[in-house]
Order: structure tokens, then C-alpha cells, then sequence
């Protein structure tokens, strides 16, 4: 590629400007790239609780829900559950982290007292009770495992992109700038060098002129010989 670059030192100074700019950016996305590696970690460790917390509470809420089939029967399940009115909220907003936008997700009524399932407190059972406290909190664990999985996506490809970044300016741009300013440099100095000769020769010539020049014409002065 640096042949086909004409060695000028307005290209020159092109050149330098854009490695400097290039340099500027190589750092900048280093930092991104590093800070997002670190974001990208707390995050990881919240997924890690939270999935413990989903295997948790799954196993709790299918534990429940058996012991009220066993105990109550499917008709009493089916019944409880048709009952309910309200159904959970889901809101999604976003915020932003180190420039990556993120879900953010806000949920409203999926926690209910006794009295806000439908079924009436008479009508149902403590085992029914405990099933519909461990799926509200198992629906609760699920949406949090929603916005930390997502979120966690999220910066893992901004990462990936910021790599890809930062490999391409420091292995394929800035190599190729340095090159070719490299070449511009030598050839702006072996022009420099021939223009020195050249002004050189011309300078020795000239001197050599101006000194036959004032050298004295040995004829003048000498006697004209006679004829025989």
C-alpha cells in the first residue's frame, strides 16, 4: 500500500495526523474495551446468584405444588388458579452502562397477599397458600434473571465489537500508517539528499567558471613574431 501513496510532505502530515488521531482512539477503546470487561464481570456474578436463586426456587415451587396436588387434588389447583383477577405487570425500560444500553425491568403485582389472589381466604388451603408464595417468588427470580441474562448479552457483544476494534486499528490501521510514513519519510530524504548534490554541482560549477574567468589570457602582452 505505500506505493501507491505519493510522497509528499502534505501526505506526510495527512499521514501523521491520522496516526495521531488513530493512536487517541487505539487508547480510548482499550480503556472501553477494559471497562466493559470489568462491568461485564460484576454482571456475570449477579447471573450466577440469580440462576442459583431460579434453581432454588424452582425446585421449591414444584415441591410446594406437588404436596398440594397430593393434598387437595388437581379440581382445588385448577380452581385457585382460574380465581385470580390481577395478573402480574411487566414494564421494560433501559439504562445505560459505559455507553450499552441495558433492560431494565419493573414488575408490579406479582406478590400478593390473601386477599388479592380471588380465591378468598376460606376457599383454599395453607398448602394451596404456599404454592402461590413459591411461583410469585420463582416468577420474581425469572424476571430478574430476564434483565441480568439480557444485559449480560448485551455487553458481551459490545465487548466482542470493541475488541474487533481495537485489533483492527492496532494490527491492520496503524501498522499501514506507520508504513507508509516510513516510506514517505525516506523518500522525502533521499529527494532532500539529491537536491543537495545537485545544488552542490551547480555551486562547483559555477565556482570553476568564475575562476576561469578571472584567470589572465597569457596571449595578451606577448610580442607578435615578424615575418621572414
Amino acid at each position: 500500500m505505500a506505493k501507491d501513496v505519493k510522497p509528499t510532505r502534505k501526505n506526510l502530515m495527512a499521514i501523521e495526523d491520522r496516526i495521531d488521531l488513530s493512536e487517541r482512539g487505539h487508547d480510548t477503546l482499550e480503556k472501553k474495551r477494559d471497562g466493559l470487561i470489568m462491568e461485564f464481570m460484576d454482571i456475570l456474578d449477579q447471573a450466577q446468584d440469580v440462576r442459583s436463586d431460579l434453581d432454588d426456587d424452582y425446585e421449591r415451587a414444584q415441591r410446594t405444588l406437588d404436596m398440594a396436588r397430593a393434598m387437595e387434588g388437581d379440581v382445588a389447583i385448577r380452581g385457585a388458579a382460574e380465581a385470580l383477577k390481577e395478573h402480574p405487570e411487566i414494564t421494560l425500560q433501559s439504562k445505560n452502562i459505559m455507553g450499552v444500553v441495558v433492560p431494565q425491568i419493573e414488575s408490579t403485582r406479582v406478590k400478593k397477599g390473601l386477599d388479592q389472589r380471588g380465591y378468598g381466604v376460606l376457599g383454599s388451603s395453607a398448602r394451596i397458600d404456599e404454592a402461590a408464595d413459591a411461583y410469585e417468588e420463582l416468577l420474581e427470580t425469572i424476571i430478574l434473571v430476564a434483565e441480568v441474562e439480557t444485559a449480560m448479552k448485551k455487553m458481551l457483544d459490545e465487548i466482542e465489537t470493541t475488541k474487533r476494534r481495537v485489533n483492527a486499528l492496532e494490527f491492520t490501521l496503524l501498522p499501514t500508517l506507520y508504513e507508509n510514513q516510513e516510506f514517505i519519510e525516506q523518500k522525502l530524504e533521499e529527494q532532500e539528499r539529491e537536491e543537495i548534490f545537485r545544488m552542490k554541482k551547480i555551486k562547483d560549477k559555477k565556482e570553476r567558471e568564475e575562476e576561469e574567468a578571472e584567470e589572465p589570457d597569457v596571449t595578451e602582452g606577448a610580442p607578435i613574431p615578424a615575418d621572414d
